[in-house]
């Protein structure tokens, strides 16, 4: 236990101490890049990686039943990759687009049941889809001044999501949660932009959260009729890598 405790207070010690490190070397540099600000447009590619999970409300014939006493969301990381386009607006203001997004993630549910399936004596069922989603985003960004070759940015936007991998025309042979193909949904985050000789680099962190509900009923299947509701939730770990534009 006391390992646990030392690795978990130690490790973001030291993250956050590179961090700082860097972020000295960035000031003591010359301007990295200095006409960039004066581009109207520029492009990038984003590298990331993603844990995602679904927000479950339970429906009404989970009320009325006692064999499944709980089904939950688990969280699961996959990775996520980019091609992003940014308007600056104005000195503080930017618009970005994501003409082409695709993120690979894992969708987990967990059943805690009153009696195990035939068959199986496990009172715990675990099942997993796989989605493939291409998404576009837009949003605005805030950014503050220029610090030589360091700057600090918020973000919020919306989405619109369209799941390759869903398996909601399908028949349900696999006995799986059926997932619609279409998703729209809030974001909100904050990035840092470390200028560099030739390239921009920007660590990015950001929420996003699903507003439709993505749950396709199948009366057939009863782990799918405890649920009501299914929202996607997700947090996006990214590096920009900015560069060319006019």
């Amino acid at each position: 236990m006391q390992y646990i405790l030392r690795y978990k207070i130690v490790l973001p010690v030291i993250v956050l101490s590179c961090f700082v490190n860097i972020v000295n070397a960035q000031l003591r540099n010359a301007y990295n890049l200095a006409d960039h600000d004066d581009k109207r447009y520029y492009f990038g590619i984003v590298l990331g990686y993603n844990t995602s999970h679904y927000n479950i409300s339970h429906s009404n014939y989970f009320l009325n039943q006692d064999s499944i006493q709980a089904v939950n969301g688990l969280n699961s990381g996959r990775i996520h990759l980019g091609i992003m386009a940014n308007l600056q607006l104005s000195k503080r203001w930017d618009l970005r687009f994501y003409p082409l997004n695709l993120i690979f993630s894992e969708k987990k549910f967990q059943y805690d049941l009153k009696y195990p399936d035939m068959g199986d004596n496990n009172l715990v069922r675990t099942q997993k889809v796989e989605s493939i989603v291409m998404s576009w985003p837009l949003q605005v960004r805030l950014k503050s001044d220029r610090i030589r070759n360091f700057r600090v940015y918020t973000l919020a936007g919306i989405k619109f999501d369209y799941d390759l991998a869903s398996n909601s025309g399908t028949t349900n042979s696999d006995n799986l949660v059926k997932v619609n193909k279409t998703d729209f949904g809030v974001e909100a985050g904050i990035g840092f932009q470390f200028f560099n000789k030739y390239v921009i680099v920007s660590p990015e962190i950001k929420v996003s959260h699903g507003l439709r509900n993505v749950h396709v009923p199948d009366p057939t299947f009863k782990y799918s009729n405890v649920i009501d509701r299914m929202n996607s939730s997700m947090i996006l770990f990214s590096l920009h890598f900015e560069g060319g534009g006019n």
